[in-house]
């Protein structure tokens, strides 16, 4: 994991409207989200056996996430990162569900879920970091 400086650390923004900001650009809330928290995030590569992302974790100042977050809900950027997930090769063989669980559940723990972060990929991620300032920066301008 890198962490990013950026002007956006800190800021409040209504989720609603910065997601609808930053989704032409290619962000997607993360399916990891929980109701006092979650995660924008811009897919950056699939690098072999795995991908890296640029995150933005958001954290629920009012309101709370739901399988639809409110116009109401309002957020606090936290410092964004890169990250880097690396997939299992092969089977996994310290599965402990049974098949029902299975049916459902088709996915392997990652090799390495903060693995590291190529060096080639960090301008890749940077330059996303900068689009999505100028996005909100630009949106919040429209607003006022």
């Amino acid at each position: 994991m890198i962490t990013l400086e950026s002007e956006l650390t800190n800021k409040l923004f209504v989720f609603h409207e910065m997601e609808q900001a930053l989704q032409p650009l290619g962000f997607k809330l993360a399916d990891n989200w929980e109701y006092d928290h979650g995660y924008l995030d811009y897919k950056i590569d699939n690098e072999a056996s795995g991908y890296q992302f640029l995150r933005l974790p958001v954290e629920v100042i009012e309101g709370q996430f739901l399988d639809n977050p409110s116009d109401a809900t309002l957020v606090k950027v936290k410092e964004p990162y890169l990250l880097a997930h690396y997939y299992q090769d092969g089977i996994d063989d310290h599965v402990r569900e049974g098949n029902f669980r299975a049916s459902f559940d088709q996915f392997q723990e990652p090799k390495d879920k903060d693995g590291e972060f190529p060096e080639h990929l960090i301008p890749v991620g940077m330059q996303a970091l900068r689009d999505a300032e100028q996005a909100l920066r630009a949106q919040r301008n429209e607003q006022n």
